[in-house]
């Protein structure tokens, strides 16, 4: 059996904590499939919750990054992290003790 991840790799990855709630899976999701920043009331409207059940999961996913904030005027829009769509795979090699394809430095 091959060794243990070393600590700083596993704090890397620990962001997959993040999408272990299925509402912000759907949240992340979301502007994902339509490729295209959304307000919070697109998001609470396409998801079916309520703004004040919706910010605290958007929180969580823009302190990882998964979600990126953007300004629009006194609206705040939400947009998945790009970078971080492409870390997936690599990730999942990383953590499943398989070779990861050549790191970007994003990750």
């Amino acid at each position: 059996m091959g060794e243990l991840l070393d600590r700083a790799t596993t704090q890397t990855y620990a962001w997959f904590r993040a999408l272990a709630d299925p509402t912000r899976v759907q949240i992340v999701e979301l502007p994902a499939r339509h490729a295209r920043p959304m307000s919070v009331g697109e998001i609470v409207a396409a998801v079916g919750l309520a703004q004040s059940t919706a910010s605290p999961h958007l929180k969580i996913l823009t302190e990882v990054r998964f979600v990126l904030v953007e300004p629009v005027g006194t609206a705040r829009h939400h947009r998945v992290n790009d970078a971080f769509v492409g870390c997936f795979p690599s990730a999942a090699d990383v953590v499943m003790g398989r070779s990861a394809p050549s790191p970007n430095g994003v990750c």
